[in-house]
């Protein structure tokens, strides 16, 4: 069975990204995380989806949902077939159409409620729909964003915080700064004051990711950006930090469920 991919965005809208894959079978996701808020529907087979240290079995009808940097990963079980639909959303864009001054987590992770797969199904059909102008996408989406607090029963109010929350936050940072270029353990843990070993500990525990995952998944985020600004794959592989494409290709397959030229495709 082929998997079919597809990648919708438009230049007008910047603050939106969606995909969908239909038949997909052999498509499995490692452990990574976004900078944007993301919504998911499966639309078909039995995957796993693992965040925040839980294991949840989603099938047809199932909404997932994963704030910014929250580490997750969703695969089919035992290698079937499946299908999904995936929307990312910028944070600042989100909070100012809830109306906040900042972004707000949403919870929970999972939802099986009918009315609110309908919704996010619809909002789909209309982002990927050419006849349909830039205009009338986003008011879709501002709808749908607007509202989905209220359909999930509102909400986590702060993110969650720790004796070494902003230690690790200052980490975290060092990193995304200088995520293409070579990084030393020891660097950062001098940046943010804390010895190396426990800011591995810490820092996985915080991020679900070890820093130097957490580098790697900055530098597909990266690699993401520039690949939509049209660049070349050697290009961008080696200006991300990759030592050469095909590792680059490689890693992006693992955070994505597709090559960088299934990525460029779009709707």
């Amino acid at each position: 069975m082929s998997n079919h991919h597809r990648f919708w965005r438009d230049p007008a809208l910047p603050h939106l990204e969606a995909r969908f894959i239909d038949g997909g079978q052999g498509v499995c996701y490692g452990w990574h995380s976004h900078p944007s808020f993301s919504i998911g529907l499966v639309c078909g087979g039995v995957s796993e989806f693992r965040i925040d240290s839980k294991c949840h079995s989603v099938s047809c009808g199932s909404t997932v949902l994963m704030n910014p940097e929250e580490a997750h990963a969703c695969n089919p079980l035992d290698g079937q077939a499946w299908s999904y639909r995936m929307l990312y959303a910028d944070p600042a864009w989100l909070a100012a159409v809830e109306g906040e001054a900042r972004f707000r987590p949403f919870a929970p992770a999972l939802s099986r409620d009918p009315a609110l797969a309908d919704a996010l199904a619809r909002l789909f059909i209309r982002l990927f729909d050419p006849t349909l102008s830039s205009a009338d996408k986003d008011a879709a989406a501002r709808s749908f964003f607007g509202g989905l607090r209220d359909r999930l029963g509102g909400g986590l109010d702060h993110e969650p915080q720790g004796g070494d929350h902003a230690a690790l936050a200052r980490a975290a940072d060092f990193i995304s700064a200088r995520c293409t270029q070579p990084l030393r353990l020891a660097d950062i843990a001098a940046h943010c004051g804390l010895s190396p070993s426990y800011l591995v500990r810490a820092f996985k525990a915080r991020y679900g990711m070890t820093p130097h995952a957490y580098q790697i998944n900055r530098r597909i985020q990266f690699g993401k950006q520039e690949l939509r600004r049209g660049r070349s794959i050697v290009d961008v592989a080696l200006e991300a930090g990759f030592a050469d494409q095909a590792h680059f290709q490689r890693a992006f397959k693992r955070h994505v469920a597709a090559t960088p030229g299934q990525y460029l495709r779009r709707a």
